[in-house]
C-alpha cells in the first residue's frame, strides 16, 4: 500500500514539474518569439552588430559581405524598414565574405567597432564599394584612404584588426552561413523564415506578415 502510495506521489510530481515546464516555456516563449526558438543562436550570436529595439518581435537577420554589390543595394532599404517601424524590427548582421579579400574588410569593420565607428565605416564602405572592388576582388589598400573620412584612429585600427577575437566571430559566422544554407550574399531571415524567392518585394512582403502576426491591429 505505501509502495503505491509513494509511486502516485511520484507521479504526481513529475507531473506538476513537467507542466510547470511547459509552461514556462510556453510563456517565455510568447514573450521572446523568434528568440525562443531552439536553433535561434544560429541567426543571432552575442557579438553580432544589431540596429533596432531590443524588445522588438520582428527580427530581419541579414548575412553580408562587405564587397557585394547587392548587399550595398539593399542597405537603404533596411534603413528605411528600420525608421517605418520603431521599435518593432530589430536588424542583425552576419558576415558571409564570400569575395576574395573580404575578410580583410570584416576585420575593418571590428576594429571600427571598438571605436564606435562600426556603422559609420559600414556606410562608408557600402558608398564607395566601387572604389575599393575591383572584378570581385578587394583592395585594401584603397579601403585605408577611405577610412580617415570616417574619423578612425588608423594605427589603432590596424593593431584591433588582427584581435583572434574577430577571427573567431568570422569563423563562427561562416559556420552558421553553412548551417543556414546561405551560399550567395545577401542572405536575409525574417524570424528566421529564409527570403525566398528573392527580391525587395518579396521581402517587404515577408517583413509584412511578420509585423501583421507580432502586432496586429
Amino acid at each position: 500500500m505505501k509502495r503505491n502510495l509513494f509511486i502516485v506521489t511520484c507521479l504526481i510530481l513529475i507531473l506538476g514539474f513537467w507542466f510547470g515546464a511547459s509552461q514556462l516555456k510556453k510563456r517565455r516563449a510568447e514573450k521572446l518569439g523568434f528568440l525562443a526558438q531552439e536553433q535561434a543562436s544560429t541567426f543571432v550570436r552575442p557579438h553580432s552588430p544589431t540596429l533596432g529595439a531590443e524588445d522588438a518581435k520582428v527580427y530581419l537577420v541579414e548575412f553580408t559581405d562587405p564587397a557585394c554589390e547587392t548587399c550595398a543595394a539593399f542597405s537603404p532599404f533596411v534603413k528605411q524598414i528600420l525608421n517605418r517601424h520603431p521599435g518593432k524590427v530589430r536588424f542583425v548582421l552576419r558576415y558571409a565574405p564570400f569575395h576574395g579579400g573580404s575578410s580583410d574588410v570584416v576585420r575593418v569593420l571590428e576594429a571600427a567597432r571598438l571605436q564606435d565607428k562600426y556603422w559609420q565605416t559600414l556606410d562608408l564602405l557600402y558608398r564607395s564599394q566601387s572604389l575599393w572592388t575591383q572584378h570581385h576582388e578587394v583592395k585594401l589598400d584603397q579601403v585605408w584612404r577611405l577610412l580617415p573620412t570616417v574619423g578612425l584612429d588608423l594605427e589603432r585600427l590596424r593593431a584591433d584588426m588582427n584581435d583572434p577575437r574577430i577571427t573567431a566571430i568570422i569563423e563562427q559566422d561562416l559556420a552558421d552561413a553553412k548551417a543556414l544554407g546561405v551560399r550567395l550574399t545577401p542572405g536575409f531571415f525574417v524570424n528566421g523564415t529564409p527570403l525566398e524567392p528573392f527580391g525587395l518585394e518579396p521581402l517587404a512582403a515577408l517583413l509584412g506578415a511578420e509585423l501583421s502576426k507580432n502586432y496586429p491591429g
